[in-house]
């Protein structure tokens, strides 16, 4: 198999993982303690593993696909907050690793990209109900961004060792 069928390949399991990932977390209950909206989004340790491992293209494709997906499943509106919480996060987290390089933590990366995920979301929102009080809800988001952020890196810390033994050929960009 050429090594650009391998590649396709590859991506396709990856994206397939993130939607399992992300299905497998909508069957969690929602925790009494956790406000409306928050969840740990495992998904996105497949779009941070593509970033750090595979490249900032692949990255980015992964995020539009996962919105595509929330958009043919769960209506436009879920896919329009996905792409874009997607979309913020990716960029984040590229502008975090070309700035600081190996200087900083998957965790730090992680948080990031959680919080990032959260405000491309929760300004999307706004922008869909044409009003600025969902903003109110702003630290509540950042704070779950840290805290799910921070589970979410620790995840992708200790996996990376496995995915690493699938996909040896695979470079990653150490932080």
């Amino acid at each position: 198999m050429s090594k650009s069928v391998r590649h396709v390949v590859y991506l396709g399991i990856l994206f397939a993982l993130a939607i399992t990932l992300s299905w497998a977390e909508s069957l969690i209950p929602p925790l009494p303690f956790l406000p409306p909206g928050v969840k740990l989004g495992l998904s996105n340790v497949v779009t941070m593993y593509c970033l750090f491992c595979i490249g900032w293209k692949e990255a980015f494709l992964i995020a539009l696909l996962k919105g595509a997906f929330a958009f043919v499943t769960r209506g436009a509106t879920a896919g329009f907050l996905s792409s874009a919480g997607g979309i913020l996060s990716v960029l984040a987290l590229l502008l975090c690793v070309r700035i600081f390089k190996q200087r900083v933590s998957y965790t730090a990366l992680s948080i990031t990209g959680a919080t990032c995920h959260n405000l491309g979301q929760l300004l999307v929102a706004s922008f869909l109900v044409d009003t600025p009080l969902y903003l109110f809800y702003l630290p509540v988001l950042l704070l779950s961004g840290i805290f799910m952020g921070a589970i979410t890196g620790l995840l992708l810390r200790t996996v990376l060792p496995f995915l690493h033994n699938i996909a040896p050929d695979q470079r990653e960009v150490s932080p």
